[in-house]
């Protein structure tokens, strides 16, 4: 049987062969390494590959519309395909699969995705969409897909009740092997369909007598024999129907059914003690099962047989009390289901930490209701249905705590338009005092001296503070009046300045050049600042034109995400009603069709114990007279 993870599974294997860039087909000799050109896209699988389905579809959503996966459009859009089947919409999944495969596609990775999505369409019921794409597949597939993919054409034959055809394709499968084994059951229930009943026996008696190695073969020997044993039951051949029922194991889940059709098969050959064996041991099981109540039924009836006529009415009379008890049980899980809280316990003791799939029910809610669950879960359509619904419990859940999150988005937008409102009056006052305009100005001064000076050569204009100072001490030294006198006193002083002026002169006249060069670079940067200081002020200018109109974009967008929240809550809280009522719908009708069969044994009990008391009451009037 295709379940839902087993489909999962394979369909996120035909995504990971048409990833080339993601881990998934990183081998552990692989030397090419695994390339994520958009960060974008490595967070989406980053989520994807710790199975976070839903914040990855999330990203992946919000990363497409805002244009940030143009990297990796193909490789996301499969990737999303990929996730939507993990939520059930198979429909849009397999919409993605196929608009991809029109694409340009490598053979081989066509024909496997070919494969998955035959897989998907069966296991939806699609039959002939499923053989379609079986019928796509031009290729030769690998030896184990093959395997599977030729089993896939034997049910889709079956289902569409093409028997020869899949009696064809079925006798000739070779090895022992688990899809051999699963080949003979198709086999046999093919040749059932089609009439061939001693054809079917055999291959389901040889079914039926193999070592099995694991515990999916280990069910499917015992599916084989209680077909085979009910088969010869109903075909009137009891002392062969003994034998495969006797090799179905006592603990596995087809024993009550197994240990009922035995006793049946001795009682059909009037070996009613033989018969109490298996039923006996069918009383002290669950009474939910309908093997078991048919058995609490059936020994009364081999007692009576038996002339046990005092305990035959005994065990009626327990059975019909043990009926009336579970049906007023079942009636008080009605009324539980029907409040609604019955589904919110499948929610509130199992946390949320995984949707979709790949969810399993670790352990069973608390409560004398929980004893029904099994045979509710064990029906595809409600535990389908369990799955929809506590996906819709995580969806609101999230969709509550984004409600949340946009208030605390909306607190942070008035905050920095509050501080924004409170700092605008400072910036403007600090800008206000900077002139650039006449910061150029001085530059452009500074440039048309330093041109003029570089023309003179006036290398005292470029003297620093020191040498400035001590140009001004020997020029006053050289003017004093005492030394203009005609004297070899005067005359020596004079020389000596003379020297040190000429020094002085020498050395600034050697550094002139190179002065020169410092301070054109220095004017040179500083009017790049001043260009930088200009554009930076344009954009400042320009932010806080702009700033309240994006404090109103913000606006809008953090205060128009609370009532689209507020009316995807609604329309999940919707959904998640009209889920619990589908659920409220199975789970009763499920509990009223026990009810209704508790009803009709406890009749039939009540109408057998009047027999034997009227058996018992004409007896005595036998030994009476």
């Amino acid at each position: 049987m295709i379940t839902r993870r087993s489909i999962v599974a394979c369909s996120l294997l035909a995504l990971a062969a048409l990833l080339p860039a993601t881990p998934a087909l990183a081998g552990k000799d692989d030397p090419e390494p695994i390339v994520v050109k958009d960060p974008h896209y490595g967070e989406i699988l980053f989520h994807f590959y710790q199975d976070d389905y839903f914040p990855a579809i999330v990203r992946l959503l919000a990363a497409q519309e805002q244009g940030l996966l143009s990297q990796h459009s193909a490789e996301a859009e499969l990737l999303k395909g990929g996730m939507y089947l993990s939520y059930g919409h198979h429909l849009e999944a397999a919409e993605i699969f196929e608009r991809l495969l029109a694409g340009n596609v490598n053979q081989e990775i066509r024909d496997r995705t070919w494969f998955f999505l035959a897989k998907i369409w069966r296991q939806r019921g699609y039959i002939d969409r499923a053989q379609l794409a079986l019928e796509s597949i031009e290729g030769e597939l690998p030896r184990n897909l093959y395997r599977e993919a030729s089993m896939l054409q034997a049910q889709l034959y079956i289902d569409r009740g093409e028997y020869d055809r899949a009696i064809a394709l079925l006798q000739d499968w070779k090895g022992n092997t688990e899809w051999a084994r699963y080949a003979e059951f198709n086999l046999g229930v093919a040749l059932v369909r089609s009439g061939r009943t001693e054809a079917a026996a055999m291959i389901l008696d040889e079914l039926g007598d193999i070592d099995p190695w694991n515990e999916e073969l280990a069910s499917l020997r015992d599916t084989a024999n209680l077909a085979l044993g009910y088969a010869m039951l109903q075909d009137g051949r009891p002392q062969l129907a003994k034998e495969p029922l006797g090799r179905v194991r006592l603990e596995g889940p087809f024993s009550n059914k197994a240990l009922l059709g035995a006793g049946w098969a001795d009682a059909e050959l009037n070996r009613y003690r033989r018969a109490l064996v298996p039923w006996m041991e069918l009383r002290g099981r669950d009474l939910l099962d309908p093997a078991v109540q048919e058995a609490m039924l059936a020994i009364p009836y081999a007692m009576a047989e038996l002339d046990s006529i005092s305990q035959a009415a005994d065990h009626y009379l327990n059975a019909i009390e043990a009926f009336y008890e579970e049906a007023n049980r079942i009636d008080r899980t009605i009324e539980h289901i029907e409040s609604g809280q019955f589904f919110d316990d499948f929610v509130e003791d199992d946390p949320l930490d995984s949707t979709g799939w790949y969810w399993r029910m670790e352990a069973l809610p608390e409560g004398p209701e929980a004893r029904y669950l099994f045979h509710l879960l064990a029906t595809h359509e409600f535990q389908e249905g369990l799955k929809n619904y506590r996906d819709l419990s995580y969806l609101w859940s999230n969709l509550d705590d984004w409600q949340q999150n946009v208030e605390v988005y909306a607190n942070m937008l008035e905050t920095r338009r509050l501080a924004y409102a409170e700092r605008l009056p400072l910036a403007e006052d600090a800008l206000n005092r900077a002139d650039i305009e006449d910061m150029v100005d001085h530059k452009f001064r500074f440039d048309s001296a330093l041109d003029d000076i570089e023309r003179s050569g006036d290398w005292l204009a470029l003297a620093n503070k020191r040498e400035f100072e001590m140009w001004g001490e020997l020029t006053s030294l050289e003017k004093t009046p005492a030394l203009q006198a005609d004297i070899p006193e005067a005359a020596e002083v004079r020389d000596k300045i003379e020297l040190l002026k000429g020094a002085l002169q020498w050395e600034l006249e050697e550094k002139f050049k190179d002065r020169l060069w410092r301070i054109r670079r220095d004017l040179r940067q500083t009017g790049e600042a001043l260009v930088e200081t200009q554009r930076s002020r344009r954009q400042v200018d320009e932010s806080m034109r702009n700033q309240p109109l994006e404090f109103e974009g913000f606006s809008q967008r953090v205060y128009g995400l609370e009532p689209r929240i507020e009316g995807m809550m609604l329309r999940v809280g919707d959904a998640m009603a009209d889920q619990r009522a589908f659920l409220q719908a199975i789970a009763v009708g499920e509990l009223q069709a026990q009810k209704e069969r508790l009803d009709i044994y406890t009749v039939q009990a009540r109408f057998a114990l009047a027999a034997i008391y009227d058996r018992a009451s004409t007896v005595s009037e036998a030994d009476v007279r």
